[in-house]
């Protein structure tokens, strides 16, 4: 009996690292059944994630715009803030070029009285901020992020988002970029620039001396706000010269040519400061390209030389003489402009 006892008991040397294998392969298979299991349940979150982000975007997208337009109608997620409740409103975006003292800053405070757009100024006269191409696209991703804060927040959604930006200001220096991306980005480009160039030159003069001599209390002031301030200013009369005007006139009208066959590929309008002063319909075919409920806009802003050139420059004699029988006759008897 004891015999065969012994007998049914096998040898327990060989079967140890048996075992030991087995218990490995055993833990190494539940190991990747888990690990496997794991990937799985991130992927399908993953996928219900972007499946999620589409059904926003499909559902913000429901709105009566045509498909052309599509390009140029954009949902921006800025890092800074939520859009909470505006996250659907549909954001076009649009740059201002112009030249200083073309009616620009005046044509912007009319479009910051919406309360849907937001112009936020020549963000690129600080000279670090358009540096190199890098520096300016940087800053321009930042901005149609819509992680730019100015004064031009609105409480209301905001519909049209953009900047004002000055042919000095490195925009023609990087035109080929540029253009790209704004093509890339979806933005629109609203041109404004003045027809008669001489008043243009007159008014950049009067503003360089008050640049150097504050005639306001001491501030240099651009623009005013009164009619008192404007009288003030408006007494300075630049004497201009001669030889050079000429030139400067053509020069002037020369880089407005230029600009606009670069910026051609773009989505634009052309629109000139005395067709704004003139025209009752412009500022509503403004707010019809940009996207947004026409109204009546306003600003506060008060026109400074508002008198016939005669009484604004102080050679008028010597200027009229030198520009009448050239193709800047026209600019003499200001037939072009209506106060």
């Amino acid at each position: 009996m004891s015999q065969s006892v012994y007998a049914l008991k096998s040898p327990k040397g060989p079967l140890f690292p048996l075992r030991s294998i087995l218990v490995f392969l055993i833990a190494l298979f539940g190991f990747y059944v888990c690990y496997f299991s794991f990937n799985q349940i991130d992927l399908e979150n993953k996928e219900n994630l972007i499946s999620g982000e589409e059904q926003i975007r499909t559902l913000c997208r429901r709105h009566t715009i045509p498909n052309e337009l599509m390009q140029y109608v954009h949902f921006p997620k800025p890092t800074s803030y939520s859009r909470g409740e505006c996250a659907c409103t549909p954001v076009r975006f649009f740059v201002i070029i112009s030249m200083q003292r073309s009616g620009s800053g005046w044509f912007e405070t009319l479009l910051n009285s919406h309360p849907n757009v937001s112009s936020n100024g020549e963000i690129f006269s600080i000279r670090e901020r358009r540096e190199d191409i890098s520096s300016i696209l940087r800053t321009l991703d930042k901005l149609y992020n819509l992680d730019w804060h100015t004064s031009a927040a609105k409480n209301e959604c905001t519909a049209a988002f953009g900047l004002k930006w000055m042919l000095n200001q490195g925009i023609m220096e990087h035109y080929h970029d540029i253009v790209n991306y704004l093509n890339k980005k979806g933005v629109m480009v609203i041109f404004l620039f003045r027809r008669n160039t001489l008043r243009r030159i007159i008014s950049v003069l009067a503003n360089d001396y008050d640049r150097k001599t504050k005639q306001l209390n001491g501030t240099h002031k651009a623009h005013v706000h009164s009619r008192e301030e404007a009288d003030i200013l408006a007494r300075f009369k630049p004497k201009l010269d001669v030889p050079t005007l000429i030139p400067n006139i053509r020069s002037a009208e020369q880089s407005i040519t230029t600009c606009l066959d670069h910026f051609s590929s773009t989505r634009h309008m052309i629109l000139y400061y005395e067709d704004v002063i003139r025209d009752q319909n412009a500022l509503s075919r403004v707010q019809e390209f940009l996207g947004v409920p026409a109204m009546r806009l306003s600003s506060r802003h008060v026109k400074i030389h508002t008198s016939p050139l005669p009484d604004l420059v102080d050679n008028w004699e010597e200027v009229s003489e030198n520009l009448n029988g050239t193709e800047y006759a026209r600019f003499v008897d200001g037939a072009d402009y209506d106060k």
